[in-house]
């Protein structure tokens, strides 16, 4: 029950709609063990101010890490939650961009459909 409410809640404050399309990146941190990295990562569900982001490295909720697109692009992004974790070491993350322009600077390369307007 728990999580259906979460995922609701997400819903409720998602400030853009998602697209089912993917994109490889590299991303670099610092992973749960405060292990510096760079890696190829892939992206999915991605919207205006973030996406899932799939790696197989163990993150901690919060920590903040660097995105890096194809056109050599980085923004710095929040992990906000961990969506799901796959026993040969996947994990699939939920990331925010922190920057304020990161909208401007279109980070995914493509055009997301307007916001919605609420009723």
């Amino acid at each position: 029950m728990k999580t259906g409410f979460v995922n609701e809640m997400q819903v409720l404050k998602r400030r853009s709609s998602r697209m089912a399309l993917k994109a490889r990146l590299t991303l670099s941190g610092d992973d749960c063990t405060k292990c510096a990295f760079t890696l190829p990562a892939k992206a999915t569900k991605l919207n205006r101010h973030g996406g899932a982001i799939q790696l197989n490295r163990e993150l901690l909720v919060g920590s903040t890490i660097v995105l890096q697109n194809a056109r050599h692009t980085q923004l710095s992004a929040r992990v906000v939650t961990l969506v799901s974790a796959q026993r040969q070491g996947g994990y699939t993350y939920g990331v925010e961009f922190l920057e304020a322009d990161a909208v401007k600077k279109n980070f995914w390369g493509i055009n997301f459909p307007p916001p919605a307007v609420p009723k």
